[in-house]
């Protein structure tokens, strides 16, 4: 975007003077602006289409150089064979008139210029490589940050000087964490991510954007990209290549800045998210009482049935879908959600609003135990590295043991210093639950605080004998409230 041969607009002008010098005019724009001119053409998101003939007839493609139609010499000369074998024109801005590769003269220049553009796409790429060897060689990161970091520079577009925590997307993260570790069996990161997306937090990819000048595209977050931010070791303040901490010359890794989190915490988050088979999913339509409403003849869960000509209503029909629990469930038991929602609201309000509300999260303890799991980690490393045949030689042997003993004493050190252990603590947050209910900012997140609470609702048809019998309890047994 720096270079004047690669500037959108210098390009703009030079395929409208190119287009204009043969007497067309342009009926489409294929701008690959974010895709690297190493890709196939015919693979490109918006010049593919019309390569592979999907967006319609057209007489021609026209470019700014050679270079812009491909950095490699078989792709450019398989998109000039094709204008040619298919009669349509090929143009770039420089040389007069059509390219005409059925003239020799003009397939050797044609291909002189794509020679040109794939050796110099071969230098920027030996010149990225030794420079990224170097950068991790140095200890220094090259390349984007992992989300909850950023790069510092001193001067505006020079080298990094450091790497720090983002103030807001570190705080982001580290509330998804907690949340998690707090509730693991229905807190994942599916629902998590379906949160973010409520909350209209940016996705890591929005948020990259954003971080460097460019618009937001209103990407959504997913469940996977969340959980690899969350398992990942780049969340320790890790120096990473190729989804591994770069290792120093101590056998230990090249830390960069303040972790998100612990050792303790990235094994406690791997726990948590990995032990489960089947993550736990939650509904993201706008009804309060969908996971929380349960029917009073058959105990199944209620569900939302909408029509063109009736407002939403909660009702159940698990015997209409033939489940053999639900055969004596008659009459089927219903009623509109919105006198629902408010009805319940209202009571949970009156019973637990001016409650005081504590959060359980992680405390990874004072330190210690950290300090020793990443030593043993570290060790585990080298001996894995031992076993493999990597310090064979005199040299590389008598380099190991020194390292291995001094971790062992290291680790020794630490058994010997008092130990505050790992675990889920409680605080007070200094607001209400009624605060925070009129804080949510949608009905999901009003959902969550009635799960939290462990509240339940019964639903039972008219003809029923109980009418109102409010009442939660904390514990394995709760008795619902119900409603007739």
């Amino acid at each position: 975007m720096k270079a004047a041969t690669s500037s959108p607009e210098r390009q703009r002008e030079d395929v409208l003077t190119a287009a204009a010098s043969v007497g067309g005019h342009i009926i489409g724009w294929a701008d690959d602006w974010e895709v690297s001119g190493a890709t196939d053409p015919m693979t490109r998101p918006k010049l593919g289409p019309w390569l592979r003939d999907e967006r319609g007839p057209y007489d021609g493609l026209v470019a700014a150089a050679v270079d812009r139609l491909g950095r490699n010499v078989v792709d450019c000369l398989n998109t000039g064979y094709k204008m040619r074998d298919e009669k349509k024109l090929l143009v770039t801005y420089g040389h007069e008139g059509p390219w005409d590769l059925d003239d020799q003269a003009d397939e050797n220049r044609f291909t002189m210029e794509a020679w040109g553009a794939q050796m110099g796409l071969r230098a920027i790429q030996r010149r990225n490589r030794n420079a990224t060897v170097k950068m991790r060689a140095a200890g220094r990161p090259k390349g984007k940050p992992s989300y909850g970091f950023q790069h510092v520079r001193v001067v505006m577009g020079g080298k990094v000087d450091h790497v720090e925590l983002h103030p807001h997307a570190s705080t982001v993260i580290r509330n998804v964490a907690r949340r998690i570790l707090a509730d693991p069996e229905n807190v994942t990161p599916s629902s998590e991510a379906a949160r973010l997306n409520r909350e209209g937090e940016l996705s890591p990819a929005d948020h990259l954007a954003v971080m460097y000048g460019k618009p937001a595209r209103g990407r959504p977050w997913y469940p996977a990209s969340l959980r690899d931010i969350l398992l990942s070791e780049a969340a320790l303040g890790y120096l990473m290549h190729n989804g591994k901490p770069v290792i120093d010359q101590r056998g230990n890794p090249v830390r960069l800045c303040e972790g998100l989190w612990d050792r303790r915490t990235h094994e406690a988050l791997k726990r948590a998210t990995l032990s489960r088979q089947m993550p736990t999913r939650r509904s993201n339509r706008p009804y309060l009482l969908t996971e929380v409403a349960l029917c009073g003849n058959c105990h199944n869960r209620l569900f939302t049935q909408t029509s063109a000509l009736e407002p939403p209503r909660y009702v159940c029909t698990a015997r209409n879908k033939g489940w053999p629990s639900a055969r004596g469930c008659r009459p089927a038991p219903l009623i509109r959600a919105h006198l629902w929602d408010a009805m319940v609201e209202a009571w949970f309000l009156e019973t637990f609003g001016d409650g005081l509300i504590v959060e359980t999260v992680y405390d990874p303890g004072n330190g210690v135990p950290e300090r020793i799991a990443e030593l043993q980690a570290s060790r585990e490393r080298l001996r894995a590295d031992r076993q493999a045949g990597l310090y064979d030689s005199s040299d590389d042997a008598e380099w190991f043991r020194k390292q291995y003993a001094a971790m062992g004493q290291e680790l020794a050190a630490l058994e010997l210093e008092p130990h505050r252990p790992a675990g889920m603590v409680q605080r007070p947050t200094g607001e209400t639950v009624a605060d925070r209910w009129h804080k949510a900012p949608d009905v999901q997140a009003r959902k969550e605080i009635l799960l939290d609470f462990g509240v339940r609702v019964t639903l039972f048809p008219a003809d029923a004998p109980v009418r109102w019998a409010p009442g939660v309890m904390h514990g394995p047994e709760r008795d619902p409230l119900a409603v007739r």
